[in-house]
């Protein structure tokens, strides 16, 4: 199967040049797809130009990851409906240094390899007497109020002469990367796609060279929203920022609507396997098997197989499962969403466990505690409690400063201990 009947199999095709042509590349033909650092970390919306470009190195083609350290400095006004915050240097290259880690991991991962290169490189040195000359020139302001992104923009909160220039700056992305390495192809999101045909002009006018361009679709859900946003914003690869555990669960929530686009757009699934899923999305809903196979996948070449594990270990703590070796840290966000309350240590020590669950409110007094606990409806750390006069001196679990308390099987409560 070709490059773009690839991408179509997989709902990753929105746009190209000359397909046939680009069908046609032969075997080691370079490529390049950029991102610009503006943040610590890539999102998870950046999948699909990182699983785009792993399905094309995976073809044979030989993939270039380009950071804007130049662009990313200015800022693409595409999709964006007002000017970027300027970012300093030292944190530009902060951004290139974190995101150039994530995506060689994640292509490690998947055992590819590419090339990386930032275009500060090739544009620190560039004047803008230079740059006006032997490139803008090449460029009518008709022609790029015709790009979707210039419209848009001026039609609205208006565009900077700064981000006006972002068109031009890439499109010199693409011819040094054109003339120094051979790269005939660039790929993007379909927001990229006046930039990128950009390059195309500038390469054809300057050097009366042939190149292409690819562009793979947004990924949005069932509502419209795009794909790697939650309510409390982005979802990110940077483990710190957002946690496998988090990730994991966000993949879990996703519509049945959606999951299987998504595991055909975003995993390496195979066909036979997205058609058994399909399946059970349509007789066994409520067995959520395509969402833990979306889970599972995205999660794995993000974080890796242990980081997996542990997400959903952690997710098995909700239902009842074992707490033992869990870090604090995982614990409050496990259940950061539960109620909370914090007690001193030596008030903790006063505490029969049936004061204590009537205290934090998982009972309305300790009469109705002492039968929760003679019910066996009483958990603490997810173990049964069955003693109503148990002191909370006796439990080992108490000697930490993070408790989970359960009554029944869903109301949780979250118990800070402080000296």
């Amino acid at each position: 199967m070709g490059i773009i009947d690839t991408l179509k199999s997989r709902g990753l095709f929105y746009d190209a040049s000359e397909p046939e042509a680009i069908n046609k590349l032969a075997a080691g033909t370079p490529f390049y797809v950029g991102f610009d650092p503006t943040a610590r970390s890539l999102q998870l919306g950046n999948l699909v130009p990182i699983i785009g470009t792993a399905h094309l190195a995976r073809l044979g083609l030989r993939p270039i990851i380009l950071f804007g350290g130049a662009t990313g400095a200015i800022g693409d006004p595409s999709g964006k409906s007002e000017e970027r915050k300027l970012l300093d240097r030292a944190t530009i290259d902060e951004n290139i240094a974190r995101q150039t880690a994530q995506f060689e991991a994640i292509l490690n991962r998947l055992e590819l390899k590419a090339e990386f290169v930032n275009n500060y490189d090739w544009t620190a040195d560039l004047t803008t007497l230079d740059f006006l000359r032997d490139i803008g020139k090449h460029f009518t302001v008709n022609y790029m109020l015709q790009k979707e992104s210039v419209k848009t923009r001026l039609a609205s909160s208006g565009l900077s002469f700064t981000e006006f220039s972002y068109m031009i700056l890439q499109a010199y992305d693409f011819l040094h990367l054109y003339k120094t390495k051979n790269c005939v192809l660039q790929i993007g999101g379909s927001d990229q796609w006046g930039n990128i045909t950009a390059g195309l002009e500038l390469i054809r006018k300057k050097i009366q060279g042939t190149a292409y361009a690819l562009a793979l679709p947004l990924v949005t859900d069932s509502e419209g929203k795009k794909f790697g946003k939650s309510e409390s914003g982005a979802i990110w690869l940077d483990p710190d920022m957002t946690s496998p555990y988090r990730l994991h669960q966000f993949l879990l929530n996703t519509n049945d609507s959606d999951v299987i686009r998504f595991i055909r757009q975003l995993t390496f699934i195979d066909e036979q396997t997205i058609e058994e899923l399909k399946e059970c999305v349509k007789n066994e809903p409520h067995l959520r098997k395509a969402q833990k196979a979306l889970a599972d996948a995205i999660c794995t070449f993000v974080h890796g197989e242990e980081a997996t594990k542990l997400a959903k270990r952690s997710a098995e703590v909700l239902f009842g499962g074992s707490i033992e070796g869990l870090s604090q840290e995982q614990l409050e966000e496990i259940f950061s969403d539960v109620p909370s309350s914090s007690i001193r240590r030596s008030d903790l020590k006063k505490l029969s466990v049936t004061e204590l669950f009537s205290r934090v409110g998982l009972t309305s007094s300790k009469g109705e505690a002492k039968k929760l606990i003679q019910n066996g409806g009483a958990y603490i750390s997810n173990k049964r409690i069955n003693d109503i006069g148990l002191n909370t001196t006796a439990l080992p679990d108490f000697n930490s400063s993070l408790v989970v308390l359960r009554a029944g099987k869903k109301s949780y409560h979250l118990l800070k201990i402080f000296d």
